[in-house]
């Protein structure tokens, strides 16, 4: 598998300085300042390939391997407002990808807001820090901070007092501080969000089923897939995080089966899967194995990190925590043997797409991780020990 580091460009606390050292070979990155539904143009994108492929005037090393992630907008996802114009600049922006070299692109079909954590920085015995979802914690912002109409029949009475005691307690900054984690989403993408922004968004989608955003989806691959499949492109949706509803908003992105139903419903090479264990995971039924020996060819990218549920439940809610990359709910070892073996099979029958890129996701936050500065889940020296540990993993199953 292609090591690779997500990079959130210039901003980034971590350099390409820096991921030199971590033994990484790709980057994945995005053009985070570029709205979502406008054009990624050739100048932007060969802008961020200098950035990439350079540092202190030296080549690099590094290469722009997989973006992450070129947004599919809420017009497109609720389909209201200037659909028609957003899913052409997409294609524009593929093609535009494509003329740059670059072929695999990751996206996600989540409405309003991407992987949500109630604790962006929950202590751990070792000293160390990790993201969390606690069930508690996101009802009480869900049902008293964010005061969503019914959001009450959402979660068990125990569960609902239990947080109705907890918002009692808090004081002024726990109640700050729980609105950010939550709407702080992809780290730097809601910025200056309010509840009332929260409240506006989720109102696109008031009485949206699954079936009908899995419609949408379809809709949306049915329109660029083609270009991408012309282009010899992959586009490779990223799963549900936390993989269960939340705010009254469907997820259709959750387990295996939804896997299947896209991929059946358009039936191309170029609609391919992101695989995030940690993601997936957080489900008491998922399979890592089984999904790589039924999706396994489908399968351009995958996020290698580990969760473990711990806390409160409620049906398929449940509270976890970011674990350590060999030590979760996921069979790290036998994922990555699985994964091994399918790129194997790639490469015995000539394709030349056999090298799967992989990154370490959501590390802890570990010694001077702890002085600040890092981008949530994304700190240097927490995922530079997951790399470490999932690169000798690797070669032991090699």
């Amino acid at each position: 598998m292609q090591q690779t580091w997500r990079w959130f460009g210039p901003t980034d606390p971590v350099s390409i300085g820096d991921i030199r050292q971590t033994g990484a070979t790709g980057v994945v990155s995005a053009l985070h300042h570029v709205p979502n539904g406008d054009v990624w143009t050739k100048t932007e994108i060969r802008k961020r390939q200098r950035e990439i492929e350079t540092f202190d005037g030296e080549p690099s090393g590094l290469t722009w391997a997989v973006v992450e992630s070129l947004p599919v907008s809420e017009a497109i996802k609720s389909q209201t407002g200037p659909v028609a114009e957003h899913l052409l600049a997409y294609k524009r922006s593929l093609e535009n990808l494509a003329e740059c070299g670059i072929q695999t692109v990751c996206y996600n079909f989540m409405p309003v807001l991407d992987w949500t954590r109630t604790d962006l920085s929950y202590p751990l015995k070792n000293g160390g820090h990790a993201m969390r979802f606690d069930l508690v914690d996101f009802a009480a912002f869900d049902c008293f901070l964010l005061s969503r109409s019914g959001a009450r029949h959402d979660y068990s009475v125990e569960i609902f007092d239990e947080a109705q005691a907890r918002v009692a307690a808090f004081s002024d900054l726990e109640r700050t501080a729980l609105i950010h984690n939550v709407i702080a989403g992809l780290p730097g993408a809601n910025d200056g969000w309010s509840l009332a922004d929260m409240k506006e968004r989720l109102e696109v989608y008031g009485g949206l089923t699954a079936e009908t955003l899995r419609q949408n989806l379809v809709d949306f691959l049915s329109e660029v897939i083609p270009t991408a499949e012309r282009l010899g492109m992959r586009l490779c949706c990223h799963p549900d995080d936390p993989p269960f509803p939340l705010l009254g908003l469907p997820r259709i992105l959750s387990s295996q089966a939804d896997y299947e139903l896209i991929m059946d419903a358009v039936d191309s090479p170029s609609n391919c899967a992101t695989l995030c264990t940690g993601s997936l995971g957080v489900a008491k039924d998922f399979d890592p194995v089984a999904f790589i020996a039924r999706l396994g060819h489908r399968i351009h990218f995958a996020h290698l990190r580990n969760t473990v549920r711990n806390g409160k439940a409620c049906g398929r809610k449940c509270s976890f925590t970011e674990a350590e990359h060999l030590d979760g709910d996921t069979d790290m070892v036998s994922t990555v043997r699985a994964l091994i073996a399918e790129e194997q099979r790639r490469k015995a029958e000539g394709r030349d797409d056999h090298d799967i890129p992989m990154r370490p996701d959501h590390g802890h936050a570990l010694l001077h991780d702890r002085l600040g500065g890092s981008l949530p889940g994304y700190p240097l020296i927490g995922r530079m020990r997951g790399l470490a540990e999932l690169r000798g993993v690797m070669k032991a199953c090699r």
